[in-house]
């Protein structure tokens, strides 16, 4: 099975990507790490871009695209390190009045976290006695709901949630190899670029090893949308964003963990989107049913 991109689909993908880059660049990065929260009048332009109604039918006022499209669109959100509760949000159009236009900011409760709560209009779910907790994450606050005990009875994650967390982290995946990449290009050690030595290269390519197995993964599991495929997409994608993260945190040596760089921000992004439902052992979990059946 071939799974090339179509010219809607890529022209989709970068146009996305050009939204992102003008409305969103380095100094909105920082801008929003000194001043957490969506920008609603970013929010407004993605909703009118359609990225909130993209799989809405086209006769309840959507784009009327697929869930393919969908990960194409949040595979960027992904790279451009874009806060807020996106996904919540898309899944929110048709049901949440204004979450399609970007006029609704809304939440919704994942497992035992929540994120957004205070700067959303609408939370899905029960966030009664919700108990905010210090995110690793500058960009995404969190709060913490029901009782903190080890197997205690969860909501089963939403297969489409699953699969766009796994494009998010794709996208952080791709961008964190392009800097790895880019710096040891650059940097230059004993009179050449570092990434003329092999442990650099090595870092490199294996960044890029990663993030490209990702990256049929996530896309197969977007066009057959089964559940071993979705478990297995997530599991990648987990892994290629935080591993890739940490190793383009060494490729940069101690600057990738100042305020200078945004390879903290991918690493620390990926440490929470790795909590969301669907992660590793709930995956893991899934993909074991899926053999032994």
């Amino acid at each position: 099975m071939r799974f090339q991109l179509t010219e809607d689909q890529r022209a989709l993908r970068d146009g996305v990507r050009q939204l992102l880059a003008r409305r969103f660049d380095a100094d909105a990065l920082r801008v929003a790490v000194a001043s957490p929260g969506p920008d609603r009048a970013l929010w407004r332009e993605l909703g009118a871009a359609g990225l909130f109604a993209l799989r809405l039918p086209e006769a309840e006022g959507g784009v009327g695209l697929g869930l393919p499209e969908a990960v194409l669109a949040f595979e960027e959100t992904g790279r451009a390190l874009l806060p807020g509760p996106l996904i919540a949000t898309h899944l929110a159009a048709g049901t949440v009045p204004g979450a399609d236009t970007g006029e609704a900011v809304v939440t919704a409760v994942d497992g035992s976290l929540v994120e957004w709560l205070t700067q959303a209009d609408v939370v899905r779910g029960d966030a009664s006695g919700a108990v905010p907790l210090r995110s690793v994450d500058p960009l995404t606050p969190l709060h913490r709901v029901g009782p903190d005990t080890p197997g205690a009875a969860v909501a089963a994650p939403d297969p489409v949630a699953v699969l766009l967390t796994a494009a998010e982290q794709l996208g952080t995946a791709t961008r964190v190899c392009e800097l790895a990449v880019g710096h040891a290009r650059t940097r230059e050690q004993f009179g050449q670029p570092i990434g003329a030595f092999q442990a650099v290269k090595h870092l490199c390519a294996d960044m890029l090893v990663r993030a490209e197995t990702a990256r049929a993964a996530v896309y197969a599991a977007a066009v057959t949308a089964d559940p071993a495929d979705v478990a297995a997409a997530r599991l990648l994608a987990d892994e290629a964003a935080v591993r890739g993260a940490r190793d383009c945190l060494q490729v940069h040596g101690g600057m990738g963990f100042t305020w200078e760089a945004e390879v903290h921000l991918h690493l620390k992004r990926a440490w929470v989107r790795a909590q969301r439902g669907g992660g590793v052992t709930e995956s893991e979990e899934s993909l074991a049913v899926d053999l032994v059946g």
